[in-house]
């Protein structure tokens, strides 16, 4: 075990609210929209999930790093959070599998962390009064400037940045004597769910985030996914009309949380910054067509919007979060189209909503 001095380091909230911790090792500011994962594992997929870009991470579990971190395990080539605020730091981890400690792990990707925070308190907070922006620092004697530069952050409601993680090239991704082919629209994809689709018999071509229809369909592929990914949906334009055309044209096609809102968007449903969102690996989900209820992992910030929904008659309402009632999947009727607001491909435990990509697989056989 470490014990080393550790400089004292702040959280300042848009609001003025201070919370104090210390720092883990690198020294400086990070600033982003401060939000919270509720999981007591997937750590490393989290800081490495590019819907996080951007975001400040506090983790409401006691202790972060004591299983250290794994390769395989990263969902993006980078670190996407903009820094991490926990309570319990471990600089050592105990798993036989593990490569690094998470202190190198940040050390390696430049990743400023404080820990020490008494995140209950500030968990709470931004409960009751929303995400907002905020800064993490070891710069404690320099407030005012602080909240400057804070003052001049842009809002997330509004922002976009998928064009901040997608992929500048095309790739592929699996075995090019698969049976299936599948072009996927990149605005934030996850690692896991080129692994998902290959492993069922897919061959998939990933195309940057302005990519146009005529792209994707250049590869003539027998179905076409939207992915995950970080920001506002509404100025996404060029993957709404991505969409659109799909639709159209009725191919078979999969979005999935970031996905799913442009699906929407391109459907004419509006989307909406939620209070706080859904970060966390245990919410429930029921699936209107089956009855069967589902343990999911989530992470999003904005919601499409219900009433909108129920009113469009050329969409179907197929999931619902059973806590809050907001809509966490539909399908375009008379069309092969569907989308959810989670993660199947997480898997944090339970592999209740995996049968998406069977789903997905069985709509282009069908096709």
């Amino acid at each position: 075990m470490k014990y080393k001095s550790r400089k004292k380091a702040l959280i300042l909230l848009a609001d003025g609210t201070i919370f104090y911790g210390k720092s883990i090792g690198k020294e400086g500011s990070a600033f982003g929209e401060v939000c919270f994962n509720t999981g007591t594992t997937g750590y490393q997929e989290i800081f490495t999930d590019p819907s996080y870009y951007g975001q400040l991470m506090v983790t409401t579990n006691a202790h972060i790093g004591n299983y250290g971190t794994k390769e395989d395990e990263n969902q993006s080539d980078t670190v996407k959070i903009a820094g991490l605020i926990c309570k319990n730091f471990s600089f050592e981890y105990s798993r036989p599998g593990g490569d690094v400690s998470l202190e190198d792990y940040f050390e390696n990707h430049n990743t400023l962390a404080i820990s020490d925070v008494d995140t209950r308190a500030l968990v709470s907070y931004i409960r009751d009064n929303g995400a907002m922006n905020a800064v993490i620092s070891t710069d404690v004697d320099n407030i005012d400037g602080l909240k400057k530069q804070l003052a001049e952050q842009p809002n997330m409601e509004g922002l976009e940045l998928a064009s901040k993680v997608s992929t500048k090239e095309p790739y592929f991704f699996g075995d090019e004597n698969a049976t299936y082919k599948i072009s996927a629209l990149d605005i934030g994809i996850k690692k896991n769910i080129l692994v998902n689709l290959a492993t069922r018999d897919a061959y998939i071509k990933v195309f940057p985030h302005n990519s146009k229809f005529e792209d994707l369909e250049a590869f003539n592929p027998d179905g076409y996914f939207i992915s995950n990914g970080p920001g506002d949906p509404e100025p996404l334009l060029e993957a709404q009309d991505v969409a659109r055309e799909i639709i159209k044209r009725d191919k078979p096609l999969f979005g999935i949380c970031l996905g799913h809102q442009v699906i929407a968007l391109a459907n004419g449903i509006s989307t909406y910054k939620m209070h706080n969102g859904h970060r966390g690996i245990n919410h429930p989900v029921k699936n209107l067509i089956t009855g069967k209820g589902e343990i999911t992992s989530q992470n999003h910030g904005f919601a499409i919007n219900r009433e909108e929904t129920e009113a469009n008659p050329n969409v179907e309402i197929t999931h619902l979060h059973l806590n809050d009632n907001t809509v966490a999947g539909i399908k375009v009727k008379d069309k092969n189209c569907f989308s959810v607001q989670y993660h199947p491909e997480a898997s944090p435990g339970p592999n209740d909503s995996i049968y998406l990509f069977d789903q997905f697989l069985e709509n282009i056989k069908n096709a």
